[in-house]
């Protein structure tokens, strides 16, 4: 305090005139100094010093007075919600800010606080004791900002994350829902009316039984990295984080929406744990190898000897992958360079053989054997000097290091 009181006589009073200010705003002014006092008690100290007048506050015209009705009006907003922790945010009126820093700059004042910082931490503490739950400044799950000027609340409901492995069992299911491509989500004939290509999509199988417990507004589905439609994710599965929007419940039945999601019989989850927005940041960055099973058909037919002989060559050799053909209406027309980092012929019969493979994330296997028309290089068919085309492919692993 004798910091605060040390302070207010080094400042310039008479410069107020007769404008009145309430205990919380002649505190503010100070609010940098003197830890564990509320900003009404540094002003209530200060006053003496001051001599200001009383009466209504020229700086926030009440609105100091008010916190508990606001809090009160917070806290029925956010009633209807499920949520462990909560922010609050506020919009000042923008004539009470401008006098705010008008009187800084009148009075020469170093260390004051913010109207708008006073706000969120007094509505906030009242808030808390309200509706018994823990304001976060940190990844809370709602958002409560309050609009000073007009008593009114808008509410930010934070996602909900989960993360978890998936295995895509069926061939033809996309991972996430796939506009159709003539009316492009619209619906039509093409599509029978659903606006997809495909029936569903492994991001629809997952969220959408979390959805029907959490109550959400939509969904997305990150995955690290992802399989072509036609191939199936096997092995230990895919990690993925499912984002639930505007989830008006939190605590749900995982074990329960985990055993709805492995009764599709096209996808299978083993289970489902929190996780969080940076988590998806860290997943989509996360570069692991994968490790394939091919069924290839080759013409002329060619024999094990010689596979087997062209695959070690292959593995650690650059491969200059050009964006294939199939997909380079919709991404940019690069050439990336990509290795194989293990390949073995798994068995041959007749013109068709069976791999498995080990590439670098990033990785287009299909490219890789049948050689797009040379945009990728060196290819195994250009190798072997036959045709080769892709029967069936399997994502075996993902080598994450979960």
């Amino acid at each position: 305090m004798e910091a605060i009181l040390a302070a207010a006589a080094a400042v310039d009073w008479p410069a107020l005139g007769d404008r009145a200010l309430c205990d919380s705003c002649l505190g503010r002014l100070f609010g940098k100094l003197g830890h564990g006092l509320t900003n009404q008690a540094r002003g209530q100290a200060v006053r003496e010093i001051a001599r200001i007048s009383e009466g209504p506050c020229w700086v926030c015209g009440g609105l100091t007075d008010r916190y508990d009705d606001l809090a009160a009006l917070v806290a029925r907003k956010l009633e209807p919600w499920e949520f462990e922790t909560f922010r609050i945010g506020s919009k000042i009126d923008f004539e009470v800010a401008a006098r705010e820093e008008s009187l800084w700059a009148e009075l020469a004042m170093t260390g004051p606080e913010p109207l708008k910082a006073e706000v969120n931490r007094e509505v906030g503490k009242r808030v808390s004791d309200h509706i018994r739950k823990e304001a976060a400044l940190d990844r809370p799950d709602v958002v409560a900002v309050l609009d000073t000027a007009f008593d009114h609340v808008d509410l930010q409901v934070n996602p909900l994350y989960l993360r978890g492995r998936y295995r895509k069992l069926s061939r033809g299911v996309p991972q996430t829902r796939w506009p159709c491509r003539r009316c492009r989500g619209k619906g039509c004939a093409r599509c029978g009316g659903t606006g997809k290509m495909y029936p569903t999509s492994v991001e629809e199988l997952i969220a959408g039984e979390i959805m029907r417990e959490s109550g959400g507004t939509a969904h997305a589905l990150h995955g690290m990295g992802r399989e072509d439609v036609d191939a199936r994710m096997l092995g230990r599965g895919r990690p993925f984080i499912v984002e639930i929007k505007e989830p008006r419940k939190r605590r749900i039945d995982l074990d329960a929406a985990v055993r709805r999601i492995n009764a599709s019989g096209m996808v299978e989850v083993d289970r489902l744990t929190p996780a969080t927005g940076g988590d998806v940041v860290a997943l989509k960055e996360d570069r692991a190898a994968k490790t394939y099973r091919v069924l290839l058909r080759t013409a002329p037919p060619v024999e094990e000897a010689k596979l087997k002989g062209t695959l070690p060559v292959l593995v650690g050799e650059p491969i200059a992958q050009r964006t294939p053909g199939r997909v380079v209406h919709r991404r940019a027309d690069t050439t990336r360079a990509r290795r194989l980092l293990s390949a073995e012929v798994v068995g041959v019969e007749g013109d068709r053989a069976e791999l498995r493979v080990t590439a670098e994330a990033g990785t287009y296997i299909k490219e890789w054997v049948h050689g797009d028309g040379g945009r990728t290089r060196p290819s195994l068919a250009e190798r072997l000097g036959a045709a080769c085309e892709v029967l069936e492919l399997d994502v075996l692993d993902v080598h994450d290091g979960g």
